[in-house]
């Protein structure tokens, strides 16, 4: 009889590791509260799916994320990804920055033994708690031979998604998690293991984490926006810019402007779209005398900040070439 596969736990917190004194809310709890080890108890199926080890990464709520934290976990996955007989590795988490840290692992943890994410969207007290079934499937998905080499996976509400595409789209339903565009890669159901697909768009070589992150922000396009902040933002020295504009990367000529002097100045802008799905079109917006606008593509804001801070950091002088930056965009 072989042996189960092997599968590493890395706890941070979140409300899947939430509680609350009221087993009838699901709304008003303290996450991350219950450690590790009792959220792998509560969930008694598992030691028939894989043998279980487990880390108390973190226990925060995910809101409070940090570069700090970012960097551990990708050092713990690098880690536990060369250990003999390790077959994936599930990452539980907060569903408030889930997306961006999906995002982060994507572009940093590039390898063949799977790296799973998983979550919830109610308290492990809660009447009607999902984060146990989610844990026992990214458990059987990290285990799975299938998901060896489709880069990292987010596991939530019995459906795969690939880290890259997932966003979170509710504030508190089950299925708050979907891949706008390109749908779920696959799901779970009971001991089954489907992939419909391949992830697409996986990176041929990590991005590496910077010792000193660039700080880059996010700001908005909106009816009649002041270009305060944007001005604010330049002059204390940020390295990059990410537009939330409307529709297909429309920005607001105000704002514009605005940018337009900050791109002057070397502040790298890319524009992303507000409304939660859809491609920003190349070419991108003019820009006076400073080339383009890089274009997001299909990287909603949060996401496109992610691989903007990566890509400056290993690469200050995009900042000053939009063209080579809009590359790195497309290639990811």
């Amino acid at each position: 009889m072989s042996l189960l596969p092997r599968v590493v736990v890395l706890a941070t917190g979140g409300t899947i590791a939430g509680s609350s004194s009221n087993p009838a809310s699901s709304a008003k709890y303290q996450a991350a509260t219950v450690p590790v080890t009792a959220l792998l108890d509560a969930v008694p199926a598992l030691a028939a799916v894989a043998r279980i080890e487990a880390e108390q990464v973190a226990q925060i709520d995910s809101k409070d994320m940090s570069f700090a934290l970012w960097s551990r976990l990708v050092e713990r996955v690098a880690f536990w990804s060369v250990q003999p007989d390790v077959a994936g590795i599930v990452i539980t988490h907060g569903t408030d920055t889930l997306e961006e840290t999906a995002m982060l692992l994507h572009l940093a943890c590039v390898g063949t033994v799977p790296v799973v994410l998983t979550a919830a969207m109610r308290p492990s007290t809660s009447l009607s708690a999902d984060g146990p079934l989610n844990l026992l499937d990214a458990v059987r998905v990290a285990g799975h031979a299938d998901a060896a080499g489709k880069g990292v996976l987010l596991v939530i509400n019995q459906e795969i998604h690939a880290g890259r595409d997932a966003v979170k789209g509710h504030t508190a339903a089950v299925n708050a998690f979907a891949s706008p565009l390109a749908g779920p890669v696959g799901y779970v159901q009971d001991d089954l293991v489907r992939f419909a697909r391949i992830p697409q768009g996986l990176p041929a070589q990590a991005l590496p984490l910077p010792s000193v992150w660039p700080q880059v922000e996010i700001v908005t396009s909106y009816a009649e926006p002041g270009r305060v902040v944007v001005d604010a933002l330049a002059r204390a020295g940020v390295s990059g810019l990410v537009v939330a504009a409307a529709g297909n990367g429309s920005i607001h000529q105000s704002l514009t402007e605005a940018l337009a002097d900050a791109a002057a100045a070397g502040v790298a802008v890319v524009r992303s779209s507000r409304t939660g799905a859809g491609h920003v079109a190349i070419p991108a917006l003019p820009r006076p005398s400073s080339g383009i606008f890089v274009s997001a593509g299909d990287l909603n804001p949060y996401k496109a900040r992610v691989l903007l801070m990566l890509a400056l950091a290993a690469t200050p002088a995009l900042a000053r070439d939009p063209a080579a930056l809009q590359a790195v965009f497309a290639g990811n």
